[in-house]
């Protein structure tokens, strides 16, 4: 599956690589755009934290496979395959951050729509995306992806504040991806 999904992807100036040493200054100058953000995150890469945060993603274990995004020649946010349930049946877009001058732009949308189709030809039945229930413009944008939202794992982690995180899950069938496209 990894030799299959985990590969570049684009769409017009939209660009997904997978992460390596090169993205990392461009990565820290797209995450140091909005520090705010990181309160709601699990994993913190704001200042400081940037350099262990980005170390932890580029050696990711191979349940998590890291793209940097572009849009046209400069690098804006990250986002990520995870592993969730059995192989190849199902995967999570999640690690998700871009850049705050393209929030609300349709660029997000652009961006799901691109990993949404990618992961459901390679055979997939199920993508998920996990969300802080804290963070309502995350939550609202996956609902207009047309994914359902299952339901509240309560208290099911610790952020890097020592926030205990009620995290909603959310999920797209590829039957329903078909009609949605259709």
């Amino acid at each position: 599956m990894t030799d299959t999904l985990y590969v570049p992807l684009a769409d017009g100036d939209l660009r997904l690589e997978p992460l390596a040493e090169r993205h990392r200054e461009r990565l820290r100058a797209a995450t140091a755009a909005d520090t705010d953000i990181w309160e709601i995150y699990p994993v913190d890469y704001a200042g400081e934290a940037f350099d262990p945060g980005f170390d932890k993603l580029l050696h990711a274990a191979p349940q998590r496979r890291v793209y940097a995004i572009y849009s046209g020649k400069r690098v804006v946010g990250m986002t990520a395959w995870i592993e969730r349930g059995e192989l190849g049946w199902a995967i999570e877009i999640g690690n998700s951050y871009i850049a705050p001058d393209l929030r609300g732009t349709g660029f997000n949308t652009c961006l799901k729509h691109l990993m949404l189709g990618h992961a459901f030809a390679c055979g997939l039945t199920r993508v998920e995306f996990r969300v802080d229930e804290r963070n309502q413009r995350s939550g609202a944008a996956v609902l207009k992806l047309g994914a359902k939202k299952e339901g509240v794992l309560r208290a099911e982690r610790i952020t890097w504040t020592g926030h205990v995180r009620d995290t909603g899950v959310f999920s797209i069938l590829a039957e329903e991806w078909a009609a949605i496209k259709g």
